[in-house]
């Protein structure tokens, strides 16, 4: 019955058996194959199916987390006492300034500590981490804190706090960085991401109107941009523009500054595991 849960919380993430299929590799028809096994095991529906969507009944909402329950203690009955004794893989979710910020070190003390244990990264923006930790598609993400309440399964530690600044044009005089940001175009970070976010509500209580050259969610290419000269930027203070240095000038914003928080994410069930306990540890260094 493993197997019909996992199409359940698959079923109930992507909202058709159709879309399910795809992203587990099943056809449609064995979707509805195991999708009605295990509604005739519990004798109830699950879904309300309307055209081709497949809504979470009262029945199914409550079925939901007893499911994700079900299959979290499942894997834990398989996992070693010690990290040094796991094996088998560690899905680890990570946005692209982790990944060569404190990611490779962290990875170093892992293989290190648990040899056995395989790490497979997925990339990805924190929007869609929190989505993939949240249906146990991920082990654990390393993503922005989002600017909204997370469900009660899943568990956080922050990792540290990047403050924002702006960059400029190594060419381009002037200190104030309000003044700068009303004066020249903004090579703006993402405004959907939850760091964009960020930007956005810096800028609307300052009440700064601004011109925007280009949008974009990837740090070091938002430095390429400002160091050819096309605008200026707001973004945290990380990534690998930081470590190896920019043609730009890093202006600090004094008592305006602002932060974004990066979190250690993954299911509060699966928070005491060996690897990811000790995955937790690694980060920390």
């Amino acid at each position: 019955m493993l197997r019909e849960l996992k199409t359940f919380i698959a079923v109930a993430r992507y909202g058709t058996f159709a879309a399910a299929g795809m992203h587990i590799g099943l056809t449609q028809s064995a979707i509805s194959a195991q999708i009605r096994n295990l509604e005739n095991a519990l004798g109830q529906q699950l879904f309300d199916r309307t055209g081709r969507q497949a809504i979470l009944n009262a029945a199914g909402e409550r079925a939901l987390p007893m499911a994700r329950e079900m299959l979290d203690i499942f894997s834990r009955m398989g996992t070693a006492d010690s990290a040094s004794e796991c094996s088998g893989e560690l899905k680890i979710g990570a946005i692209a300034s982790v990944q060569t910020g404190l990611l490779p070190a962290a990875l170093l003390r892992l293989r290190q500590a648990a040899p056995r244990v395989e790490p497979k990264l997925v990339p990805g923006v924190s929007l869609n981490l929190l989505s993939q930790v949240d249906a146990g598609e991920l082990d654990v993400a390393i993503l922005i804190r989002p600017p909204f309440a997370l469900p009660k399964e899943l568990h956080t530690q922050v990792l540290r706090q990047e403050p924002f600044v702006l960059i400029v044009p190594h060419h381009l005089a002037g200190e104030d960085p309000l003044q700068l940001l009303r004066d020249h175009p903004l090579v703006r970070y993402d405004r959907t991401s939850f760091g964009g976010r960020l930007v956005s509500r810096f800028l609307r209580e300052q009440r700064l109107e601004v011109n925007v050259a280009l949008e974009l969610d990837e740090l070091d290419g938002i430095v390429k941009m400002v160091e050819c000269g096309l605008g200026v930027s707001l973004i945290p203070l990380a990534g690998l523009w930081v470590e190896h240095g920019a043609r730009v000038r890093i202006i600090e914003l004094g008592e305006l500054t602002f932060h974004r928080e990066l979190i250690l994410l993954l299911r509060h069930s699966q928070r005491n595991l060996p690897v990811q306990r000790l995955f937790s540890e690694c980060l920390e260094g």
